[in-house]
Parts: C-alpha cells; sequence; structure tokens
C-alpha cells in the first residue's frame, strides 16, 4: 500500500494574500463550494485541470526563516522558463539565485521566493527540453 498527496499546506502569516498571489502564478482557482476572503485562516486552491489543491495557513510562527526543507519546481505550462521567469518577478517575487547554463547550454533553473520568503524553483518548459533533446537549442 503507498500514499498519494493530497494537498500541499504551506505555514504563513496572511494565508488569503499568499493564496491569491499564488493563484497568478499558478492559474490555481478557489474551491467552488469554499471560497477564499481576507480574514480567512485557511484558504485552499486547486488546479481547474487535476484538482491539485495548495492549502495556506496562518501560523503565529513569525517570518520564516532559513531554507525551505521542501519547495516547489514550477515548470511552465507554456512559453519559455525565462519568460515565466520574468513573469512571475513582476508579480513580486523575489530572484534568490540563478542556474541557468550550469550544465550547458539550455540549463538549469531559476530560485525565487514568494511574497513571504518560500523557496520555489522555475525550470525549463516540456517545450524547451524536447528542442533541446530534438539539438535546436
Amino acid at each position: 500500500m503507498t500514499c498519494l498527496v493530497a494537498t500541499v499546506t504551506v505555514d504563513c502569516r496572511n494565508a488569503y494574500d499568499l493564496s491569491e498571489w499564488w493563484k497568478q502564478v499558478l492559474g490555481y482557482v478557489d474551491l467552488a463550494d469554499d471560497p477564499n476572503a481576507p480574514g480567512h485562516e485557511e484558504c485552499v486552491i486547486r488546479d481547474p485541470d487535476t484538482d491539485h489543491r495548495i492549502l495556506f495557513i496562518e501560523v503565529p510562527d513569525g517570518p520564516k526563516q532559513g531554507k525551505n526543507r521542501l519547495h516547489l519546481d514550477l515548470r511552465p505550462r507554456a512559453g519559455t522558463r525565462d519568460d515565466e521567469v520574468e513573469r512571475v518577478l513582476g508579480l513580486g517575487a523575489t530572484q534568490l539565485s540563478d542556474h541557468r547554463g550550469q550544465y550547458g547550454p539550455g540549463t538549469g533553473w531559476v530560485v525565487l521566493a514568494d511574497p513571504e520568503g518560500n523557496e520555489f524553483c522555475i525550470l525549463r518548459s516540456e517545450e524547451e527540453i524536447a528542442a533541446s533533446r530534438a539539438g535546436q537549442d
């Protein structure tokens, strides 16, 4: 017997604001029967295609300190990694490190942080990977 990931939970200071920010990044939506609102201490968003869910829960821990022990690796649904990095930076992410080209042309990822400092990476899109394999880099 094995388990499946039902929900990814993110501890945070402001569940509503962070869930709204991540909805813009991921294209996720509120639950139809449980929409998020300012002041909610628990906010769930879901992928409209896969129903994957992320739960944001307010905790009294204060600001995040140190490196995440777990993070999301994001792959653009369309377009390129570099375009997606620019889009997410425009939404208010902070760039922490840049590993593009580290393993040769067209490789690598960029490490960003959300408005509360949670790290995540943006990888190359499936299109970019396929082009690289086809020698079209």
